[in-house]
Parts: structure tokens; sequence; C-alpha cells
């Protein structure tokens, strides 16, 4: 497990990250989210010793990171994909980590395959485009077998087979029991890749959920209904907390009201309904709506 406990990081007068305690849990895909400047990247830097937290403690797999005798082998990061030595091969760069933890080449030349890497093992990485770079940052993270894997922005500039291909390994990774603990900005594919949520915003926890409850909590939503006594049942279902709004004849589009109750109310009046469709709140919806008052950058209005 990855287990933060009041993590809180300050540069001068500037807090980064304030107060954070929470748990990363085995067995799942964790999402991590936050606007930008909400401090997940001094958050994931913390976890793996490269910045020291002003106060509070993190820890992977029971001890801080830096003290494990053999770290690749208990958590793998991609936190940069650039940060490669533009100089060496794909294979030259895997086989420098291996040798620090006396990893074999069979296992470096394991990853490449998994990685779709094999034929550009004998490239130099400054060649490489954004895709190939952050693929081989994954395979950098995975080397060790590890049992905690840390990823920053995965699926970066990869094409649609590299995202469904990442999309695949961070559910089998979690299918296997390890921790998986994964920062992005794409809520669409948070919302088909992660079981559940941390989310921050300047700082602070904002959320510690899974994602159908998260994504609940915002709201049944809207429920369209379409029958050709839609007048009759309007009047039905006014109540105080209810909204209806109609945008074309026999419909109606109900908030304040769940499709059962909706559902229950034509039944107990014999009206015949067509349709009854309900549009819950989607992860962007949902997380536009926490985070509203912690991002760092508004748009301007159009001139």
């Amino acid at each position: 497990m990855i287990e933060a406990r009041g993590l809180t990081k300050r540069y001068g007068d500037r807090t980064a990250v304030e107060d954070l305690t929470f748990t990363v849990r085995p067995g799942k895909v964790t999402g991590f989210l936050g606007p930008n400047g909400a401090g997940k990247s001094t958050t994931m830097r913390m976890i793996l010793g490269l910045d020291a937290p002003t106060r509070g403690r993190v820890t992977v797999a029971g001890r801080p990171y830096a003290e494990h005798p053999a770290p690749l082998t208990v958590a793998g990061a991609l936190l940069e994909a650039k940060s490669i030595h533009k100089g060496r091969s794909a294979l030259g760069h895997l086989m420098a980590l291996a040798h620090t933890h006396g990893i074999p080449r069979r296992r470096v030349e394991q990853i490449l395959d998994q990685v779709g890497l094999r034929e550009a093992a004998g490239r130099r990485v400054g060649g490489f485009s954004l895709g190939m770079g952050q693929r081989l940052g994954i395979a950098a993270a995975l080397l060790g077998d590890p049992g905690t894997v840390i990823l920053d922005e995965p699926v970066n500039g990869l094409d649609p087979e590299g995202v469904r291909w990442i999309r695949t390994l961070l559910k089998e990774l979690a299918a296997e029991g390890r921790t998986v603990f994964v920062s992005s900005h794409l809520m669409s594919e948070m919302a088909v890749t992660a079981q559940h949520l941390i989310i921050i915003g300047r700082g602070r926890l904002l959320a510690d959920t899974t994602v159908e409850r998260f994504v609940r909590s915002a709201g049944v939503g809207e429920v369209k209904v379409v029958s050709p006594e839609a007048a009759r049942l309007r009047d039905l279902l006014a109540a105080p907390g209810v909204e209806i709004a109609s945008d074309a004849p026999g419909t109606l589009r109900v908030t304040g009201a769940d499709g059962e109750r909706i559902g229950s109310a034509a039944a107990r009046h014999g009206i015949p309904v067509y349709e009854l469709t309900p549009h819950t709140a989607s992860l962007e919806e949902a997380f536009m709506e926490l985070t509203r008052d912690a991002v760092e950058y508004r748009e301007g209005a159009a001139a």
C-alpha cells in the first residue's frame, strides 16, 4: 500500500500540499485527480522520495521508498517520460537501470516485448516519438516487477491502440494484486479504468471514494420521459424540488425525481411510457462541480 499521513509541502510562503492523508490499496486502479496546480506532481514526488515533505510522512509497502534496499522491485514509476539520456538506446537505458538491481537481460527483453518496443530497442531515445517515449517510461516502471506502480499521465502521446493497451495493462496489474496509482487529466479514461478516486484541489484532499459513489453523489441528473400523455404525467410529478421541462411534444425532461418514481407514478395512473432514460452525471461533470472553486486558471469571457 501507499500510505500518506498529514503530508505537507511548502516552498517558501507557498503551500503546494497541505495535510494530505490517504491510502492507496492493492487490487484496484486508483485514479489521482485534480486541476492544474493542485499538488498532484508534488505528492507523487514525495511518495518516491524525490521531494522531502515539510511535515507528515508517506510510505510504500510499510516504509519510506528510499529506505527499501531494492526500490525498483517495490515500486516502479513514470513521472516524466522525457527524463532519459537522448543518446542512449531503449535497450541501453533499461539495461543501465537493470544493473543497479541485478535484474537479468532476459527481463529487460521481456519488458521491451510487453510494451511493444522490441523492434526499436537499438534506436536512440532522442529519435523516439512522444508515444514511444511513454512506452519506454512504462517499461522502466515495470522493469523490477514491482508490487506498486505509480504513473503520471501514462496515456499522454499514445495513439488509440496505445491508449487501449495501457488501459488493459493497468487493469491486469491491479487484478494481479498490485497497487496501481495513476494521475490523469483524461476523465473519459479514468471513468473506464479506475475503480477508486483520490481527488485534491489546492493541495487539500477533496474526495477519497469509489468512482461509482463519486458520480452518484453528483446527483441523479436528468430523466428523459416520452409519453403520449406527457401533459398529464407532468401534473402528477409536480412537487417541491422537481423541475420539469419540455423541448418537444410528448417529451419531458425531469430533474429532482428518479426513473423509479416517474415510472411508478405513470403505472399507478395507467399512463403509457415509451421512453424513460436517466442521464446521470459523467465523471467529468462530477469532477468539474467538485473542483469548481479549486481551479488555478480560469478562462476569460470570449471577446
